[in-house]
């Protein structure tokens, strides 16, 4: 538990005392305007811009407006240091509804209440993955969990961004463990609410799609649910803004344009011709498992890891590899955790990769801990100058999990009686 606990503090002492300084000088020195720098802004206005005064948010006036207020100054394109992100309204229009009970506030009150709300939800999540997974560590292993989940990076860049991936995160588990306690219904509507971020909620849905409609007799209740209201939160969009779909596409194709086309984090780590083919393998097996299992009680384990293979390679293979999206591997990294010991005693060959796997995932906490005692020796300028060194594997943590989860899964559903 002090591990844990030094864990935590050094990477808030990374965050606080060497990222985020040298974030700041580095735009002083460069010109780059910083405002409130908070991702869910550009959604808060483009709701309060929709609901009160039915302009579009998706329009060019609405996203100067959003830069006013997230960058500080509008954007102007002749100045080369200026950012990239254009940070215009790239969500579908439903997340507004979620969004309405906040637009009436000062945005600084919303800001500070969502990000208490994202600590919550990310603490949900642990218990929710956990009660999923089926999984009952004691009272000090649980405490262990949760430090490390909300001292990790991913965790605390989604908190201080105030990013909605962690809320679609605790969303997806609400679903998770609402289909494990029976609750189809509920799990439907979390899964439709989930889908205010399609990219990461979309390929959870296709598989319980899948799934459910395999038994429609017992499983009906989801689909009904899930149906009825994305259903209702689509119509509800058309009809606050006619015709969102067309602009919701452009809004991407721009993102992807002024973000240099943004690839998959495989595109990043292969080459974009080779990320596809794995991404496409990736996808074909997914499937194929999917196809297996797609008739397993939702009290199986089959159905739990399932769950988490979907969700492990949803994160390798979507145009997106921002670290906050890795709290969507919570439950890859709880059953890895579970069945360390049995992985580790597998072959020599697992024993290498559980160690590599361990270096990656825990890399960011030991140099941050070796940053925070640095900082008791060397000036603060000198520190800052590694800011880097902690997020060296961040782009590996997604691959080696879904590696050592797919060994597991493997293991794992072998046993017919998991699988039935």
């Amino acid at each position: 538990m002090l591990l844990a606990l030094l864990c935590a503090a050094s990477m808030w002492f990374y965050v606080r005392h060497v990222l985020v300084p040298y974030q700041k000088a580095d735009s002083a020195v460069h010109g780059r305007p910083r405002g409130n720098l908070s991702d869910l802004y550009p959604r808060w206005l483009g709701a309060r811009e929709l609901l009160l005064h039915h302009r579009d948010p998706y329009g060019p006036e609405v996203t100067r407006e959003i830069q006013a207020g997230y960058y500080g100054r509008p954007l102007e394109p002749g100045r080369a240091d200026d950012p990239k992100d254009q940070q215009g309204f790239a969500y579908p229009v439903h997340v507004v509804f979620l969004l309405a009970p906040t637009i009436g506030l000062p945005f600084p009150v919303v800001q500070t209440g969502f990000r208490w709300l994202l600590v919550i939800l990310t603490l949900a999540s642990v218990f929710l993955w956990l009660r999923v997974l089926r999984w009952r560590p004691g009272i000090a292993v649980t405490a262990i969990l949760i430090v490390l989940t909300i001292g990790s990076y991913p965790a605390m860049q989604g908190i201080m961004l105030q990013q909605l991936t962690l809320v679609v995160s605790a969303l997806l588990a609400g679903c998770a463990a609402a289909l494990i306690g029976g609750n189809f219904a509920l799990a439907g509507f979390l899964l439709a609410l989930a889908t205010i971020k399609p990219q990461l909620a979309l390929p959870v849905a296709g598989w319980l799609v899948l799934w459910a409609a395999s038994d429609w007799r017992g499983r009906r209740g989801f689909l009904l649910s899930f149906g009825i209201t994305a259903a209702i939160l689509l119509a509800a969009s058309e009809y606050v803004l006619p015709g969102w779909i067309g602009r919701f596409r452009d809004a991407i194709a721009a993102y992807r344009q002024y973000t240099g086309g943004a690839g998959s984090l495989l595109d990043v780590l292969t080459t974009p011709v080779m990320g596809k083919i794995i991404a496409t393998i990736l996808v074909l097996a997914v499937a194929v498992t999917g196809w297996r299992l797609r008739r397993v009680s939702h009290q199986s384990d089959a159905f739990s890891v399932m769950l988490a293979l979907v969700l492990a390679v949803t994160l390798v293979i979507v145009p997106t590899f921002a670290p906050y999206n890795q709290v969507l591997l919570l439950p890859a990294v709880f059953l890895i955790a579970a069945g360390w010991k049995k992985l580790w005693s597998r072959d020599r060959l697992t024993r290498m990769v559980c160690g590599f796997a361990f270096l990656v995932v825990f890399w960011p906490w030991l140099i941050s801990c070796g940053l925070m005692l640095a900082s008791m020796l060397l000036t603060s300028d000198v520190v800052q100058k590694a800011w880097t060194l902690p997020l060296y594997t961040s782009l590996g943590i997604p691959p080696v999990v879904l590696c050592l989860l797919t060994v597991f899964a493997v293991d794992r559903l072998k046993d017919k009686s998991v699988v039935g």
